[in-house]
């Protein structure tokens, strides 16, 4: 067996730390500052040398009601990615297992919706908001975020379906099981790598969006993390809070890193499946 050269792996293993260092670096220097106050958010050194809570605390007890928001977000994404991922399994098992007419039609025109930018429907979007009576509300944000989202879930979910052996689906029917029965007791224990890998990243969308958060709601109560970050000023444009924004963008990033670390091994899996075939 050949093995790789020796300056080959160097270079890898130097490019590979190199991205390590590109990627790690904000989010570290982000939790180094938010443990700063005062002169020690402008020192150019990397630790602190008094660190402190202080931020934090105030972030709290500000006038920004942050704790409401994180529970908004954590609402409005949780919620997004369970319609989606259920409307995306069934789509996908439609689309990737059932043959009928009009179905490559069908996937073009999903994927066309992926394409529209969230400027382009705004104000239609705004308008169903309305209709609906959901304007104003943070539950509402979960109609323009699943609609965003279902398009991605869809494509991905049906390119796993698709690679699903046929004759799983041929005895559970001679078992006598119907179509929501494959789905949900045969398919989906074998679709969990992509499940979690699709999921998370529509979690991610969801939980970051701030476009349609700030347009869409404006009682303070109803508003999500990405707009209380934004919207944390000091008295003055001079005294800007940027150990509290640090801190806020600190506690909005953590339960991400924690996500992927915790379903690292469902997300490779999901992310590598079908990349080689036996």
């Amino acid at each position: 067996m050949n093995q790789r050269p020796v300056f080959g792996s160097i270079v890898l293993y130097l490019l590979a730390a190199l991205v390590v260092v590109v990627s790690v670096y904000p989010f570290l220097y982000t939790i180094t500052t938010s443990f700063k106050t005062g002169t020690a958010l402008f020192d150019t050194g990397l630790w602190p040398e008094a660190p402190t809570w202080r931020n934090y605390v105030q972030l709290f007890e500000g006038r920004q009601p942050f704790g409401r928001h994180l529970l908004n977000s954590i609402m409005v994404a949780t919620v997004t990615v369970a319609l989606a991922m259920l409307m995306a399994v069934t789509a996908s098992y439609a689309l990737g297992r059932i043959n009928f007419r009009g179905k490559s039609a069908l996937l073009l025109a999903i994927l066309a919706v992926s394409m529209f930018p969230q400027v382009a429907v705004l104000s239609g979007m705004f308008e169903l908001m309305q209709a609906l009576g959901l304007y104003n509300r943070a539950i509402g944000l979960v109609v323009p975020y699943t609609i965003f989202t279902l398009p991605f879930t869809v494509w991905i979910l049906t390119t796993f379906m698709r690679g699903l052996p046929k004759e799983l689906e041929e005895a559970a029917i001679m078992d006598g099981c119907g179509p929501l029965r494959i789905i949900f007791q045969v398919f989906m224990p074998l679709l969990a790598p992509a499940l979690v890998s699709t999921g998370l990243l529509a979690f991610i969308g969801a939980w970051n969006e701030f476009l349609f958060a700030l347009t869409f709601v404006s009682d303070d109560t109803e508003r999500t993390v990405p707009v209380s970050i934004s919207l944390i000023t000091g008295a003055t444009a001079y005294e800007v809070p940027w150990g509290s924004i640090m801190a806020a963008s600190v506690i909005v990033t953590v339960p991400l890193v924690l996500l992927v670390l915790v379903f690292q091994q469902k997300i490779v899996s999901g992310l590598t499946a079908g990349a080689v075939k036996g």
